[in-house]
């Protein structure tokens, strides 16, 4: 069996580091791994399999001999090494946004798209965490019924903006809890002009704003969710909003199907099976998925299923997932592995 050499760019960052520990039980056999980031975390160690590995800088001659490039450090880093990494051999799989919506690369969700990769150039797209999640649980209900219409309220980690904003929360949580003044440097988005505290808030704003008073988090899962399914004439519409919780993003999905004869029974059937999906879904016992539920987990929860009272098509449901995990490192790898599979790498 062939072993693969691996790099990961940005190997010092909360999902370069989630990358190299699902590594360690990867699929596929792993000649050499390297890890790559800045120049100031140079030197820096981390253990893989017994070994200690040295962190080294990102250069254009770091992808000599890699087959399999996990980007994770920024779109900037991305567009400026994967031309290099490409033009080595390496297949690309990066978790940035800088090329999902090309149209020449592939962005997708091995339960969803796999077929795609296929169309590969040499780079593939990882999506958005939070359109992951929710393309994982409505594909299977899109395959069976149909899909015409979703609108998605978002309630997301800070985790998902970085080891930074998650200091910042502990920070700005303690500060309020010993009666002092909160200090926000960071979110809802690093780059725009104001900053409000995420401890005990909620933050209606993640990226910043763009055309029609939607931010770019929401544009991407508008987006993205087209591209991943196929088919640009399904309605979309998100508002995203950030939440004091570590890890676990949180999605409550309205979707309308085709089939107007379609019971939740009928959603249950379809989800208990579904490849990356675990059903929580037992309101009598209070069962159903929470934040807490998805941390270190790679799958996707779903739960609260149930009829829209006035669409006799629609439903609502709720479902949450590790954003680090599947919304990152564990899509990434899920990608490597689909692609050796299928005979791609």
């Amino acid at each position: 069996m062939k072993e693969y050499n691996v790099a990961i760019v940005g190997a010092t960052g909360a999902v370069g580091e989630k990358m190299l520990g699902l590594l360690e039980n990867a699929s596929f056999p792993i000649k050499s791994l390297k890890l790559l980031a800045s120049k100031r975390s140079v030197g820096k160690t981390k253990t893989f399999r017994g070994q200690e590995l040295v962190v080294e800088e990102t250069t254009d001659a770091s992808f000599e001999g890699v087959d399999i490039a996990l980007f994770s450090a920024g779109g900037g880093i991305t567009k400026q090494f994967s031309p290099a990494a490409i033009k080595a051999g390496a297949i690309v799989i990066d978790n940035t946004s800088a090329f999902r919506m090309d149209p020449e690369t592939p962005l997708v969700v091995p339960e969803v798209n796999p077929e795609d990769l296929r169309k590969n150039h040499g780079l593939i797209a990882n999506p958005n965490c939070s359109t992951i999640q929710m393309v994982v649980a409505l594909q299977p209900i899109r395959e069976k019924f149909g899909l015409d219409r979703i609108i998605v309220s978002t309630y997301q980690a800070v985790s998902g903006a970085g080891l930074h904003a998650l200091e910042e929360l502990k920070t700005q949580a303690q500060a309020i809890l010993d009666g002092e003044e909160p200090v926000a440097n960071i979110l809802p988005s690093g780059a725009d002009k104001k900053h409000f505290p995420i401890a005990f808030n909620a933050l209606p704003q993640i990226d910043v704003f763009s055309e029609g008073g939607y931010t770019y988090e929401e544009w991407k899962m508008i987006n993205e969710t087209k591209k991943i399914m196929g088919d640009q004439t399904i309605k979309v519409s998100a508002t995203c909003v950030r939440i004091p919780v570590m890890s676990g993003h949180s999605e409550s999905v309205y979707f309308e199907v085709d089939d107007k004869d379609v019971t939740v029974e009928d959603i249950w059937e379809v989800l208990k099976d579904a490849p990356g999906v675990i059903l929580q879904d037992d309101t009598a016992n209070q069962v159903y998925p929470t934040a807490l539920t998805s941390v270190g987990k790679k799958e996707t929860f779903v739960g609260r299923i149930r009829k829209d009272v006035d669409v006799e098509n629609g439903f609502h449901m709720w479902v949450v997932s590790d954003n680090l995990l599947k919304g990152a490192a564990w899509n990434s790898i899920q990608i490597a592995e689909k692609m050796i599979e299928m005979g791609l790498i």
